[in-house]
């Protein structure tokens, strides 16, 4: 089975739904068939694509919290909640402090129990967890795809 981390930007809204739509379509869409995605449970790109996988593909997904799920901002907590039936596992990493070094462990995490990483960064935000997660996939020697969006 073909494992993906998949990571992006929180900031959305310079896109509409439909254009993500197509990005997911043409980017993970040629991915999805027999794979397990895991994504970050963040707003923004966590939340579209787990929206979009859960609708549209029948690959496995894990949420992973840097805490808990509970501590997610709510539009991530409002995908997670609609995409249930679809989601094979939640893990909550229990971080007790919310700060980047949390962020960049889950990432972490998720790119050691995956075999690629697709990215979604923002085009204007050069020094991110995205791309903290890029380069911690290529420092790994795992392939990744950017989709600067």
């Amino acid at each position: 089975m073909r494992t993906v981390t998949i990571t992006g930007t929180r900031r959305t809204g310079h896109k509409t739904p439909a254009e993500y739509a197509d990005l997911f379509e043409h980017y993970l869409g040629p991915f999805a068939h027999g794979a397990h995605f895991y994504l970050g449970g963040a707003a923004g790109i966590d939340s579209l694509a787990l929206l979009w996988l859960a609708e549209r593909t029948g690959a496995d997904i894990t949420i992973v919290a840097p805490g808990t799920m509970d501590q997610q901002p709510a539009e991530a907590q409002e995908a997670v909640a609609r995409s249930r039936a679809r989601i094979k596992e939640v893990v909550e990493l229990g971080a007790a402090e919310l700060q980047a070094p949390a962020y960049h462990a889950r990432n972490r995490w998720m790119v050691d129990r995956t075999s690629m990483t697709i990215g979604f960064p923002h085009a204007t935000e050069p020094s991110t967890g995205t791309w903290q997660t890029i380069d911690y996939t290529a420092e790994r020697g795992k392939p990744r795809l950017i989709v600067p969006v």
